[in-house]
């Protein structure tokens, strides 16, 4: 049993496993991580050599372009099991990892310039005291991802049993409607920067089809016609400071 203390949000155990990272694999798995890097780059723009907490990124799927990128990188697990899948960086002293609270995280305010999560608020159920500490410790924003329900996600209740039998590994997850979630930002001193929906057709249908060429060019049209823009998901969302 993996111990986590007393904390109650530890989302990220599984989003670090090998179980996990097994849904991003292969060639189509690659592009999927691929349209997700490239978005949170270029939100990072701004801040070159930053200070960036990763909460939950155990799942490793930015800590190498980040690195390369020459950002300073520490990532927040719930558990020490959670640096499983950036032990290589970890021992390269490219990054560092700390396990803790994520209600509760164990640093000052404004102890990074950039804080992000994702893989995480999709499977939080105390989010309000979740994205509070993420504000907390940020000096200037915070980048997360989350599922809209202005999307196909808005059946995905009904359609879960379907998905499972698809992907195997797949668990529930909680969406979000966007201008709840902006008016508790704004609540908290956090203003809408960039937003950026990642895709319009399901991931999981990416993933059965295994063709990032034809889901590529799926997508492209899908932007191209605003699509994407209305009802793509999960959204990564840059907040600033106001």
């Amino acid at each position: 049993m993996v111990s986590t203390g007393d904390f109650t949000e530890t989302a990220d155990i599984e989003t670090s496993s090998e179980d996990y990272a097994s849904r991003f694999a292969g060639e189509i798995g690659a592009w999927l991580l691929k349209v997700q890097e490239d978005a949170t780059l270029k939100m990072l723009t701004p801040y070159p050599k930053a200070t960036i907490l990763d909460v939950g990124g155990g799942h490793g799927q930015l800590t190498g372009a980040l690195i390369q990128n020459g950002y300073q990188l520490t990532v927040l697990g719930s558990a020490d099991v959670c640096k499983g899948r950036i032990q290589n960086f970890l021992d390269a002293n490219l990054c560092s990892f700390k396990v803790g609270n994520v209600l509760d995280l164990p640093y000052p305010d404004g102890a990074f310039d950039v804080v992000i999560s994702y893989r995480f608020l999709a499977h939080v159920t105390q989010w309000q005291s979740f994205l509070t500490e993420l504000n907390r410790v940020a000096k200037q924003a915070v980048i997360l991802d989350y599922p809209t329900v202005r999307s196909v996600n808005a059946i995905a209740p009904y359609l879960f049993k379907f998905k499972k039998g698809l992907e195997g590994n797949t668990r529930e997850f909680i969406c979000y409607k966007e201008h709840e979630l902006l008016e508790f930002f704004q609540s908290i001193g956090l203003s809408k920067a960039e937003r950026y929906p990642q895709f319009f057709v399901p991931m999981v249908l990416h993933r059965t089809l295994k063709s990032p060429s034809f889901s590529s060019f799926m997508e492209k049209l899908a932007r191209l016609s605003g699509l994407t823009n209305l009802f793509g998901s999960p959204v990564i969302l840059k907040l600033t400071k106001t």
